[in-house]
């Protein structure tokens, strides 16, 4: 009996988490723009840096990111990111190696021109950009098949 209350348990956890999770991808979808913690969440939770169960808020997610040395310099969790800015963090979390520029200069601008050689970033797209929510989805949608593929 108590083994199945447990596993009932831990089920409406799951049920619960994934409702969480779902309702979260929606709101994101709907954004116009995206502020670094909240690409910062989407992208380490992808790049299985943080777990969803935990419960990382967008700030410890942030930090986290900042930490850890996957954020651009010079940005604060409420600022709105840009393409070049989500390039990075894509680049650092998912541990993408780049091309000779890229891996001289560590710079936003060479993981922006990466993802587009990758064709992780596609169609018209400028590195200073605000980055949209359904844009970041897709951004990290790309990035996780490349880094699949790349184990296979």
């Amino acid at each position: 009996m108590k083994k199945l209350l447990l596993l009932f348990s831990l089920l409406l956890f799951t049920c619960s988490l994934f409702a969480q999770t779902a309702e979260r991808l929606e709101w994101l979808l709907e954004q116009d723009r995206v502020n670094y913690a909240q690409a910062a969440l989407l992208v380490l939770e992808a790049a299985d840096h943080i777990n969803p169960a935990e419960g990382f808020s967008e700030e410890a997610a942030f930090r986290f990111a900042q930490e850890h040395g996957f954020l651009p310099r010079n940005v604060a969790a409420n600022h709105l990111a840009d393409l070049k800015g989500l390039s990075f963090i894509v680049m650092r979390s998912f541990d993408i190696k780049g091309g000779v520029f890229y891996t001289i200069t560590k710079s936003q601008h060479h993981a922006y021109r990466e993802l587009v050689h990758r064709g992780i970033i596609q169609g018209r797209a400028d590195p200073l950009m605000y980055v949209t929510g359904d844009l970041l989805m897709f951004v990290v949608n790309r990035a996780l098949h490349l880094t699949e593929a790349d184990q296979l």
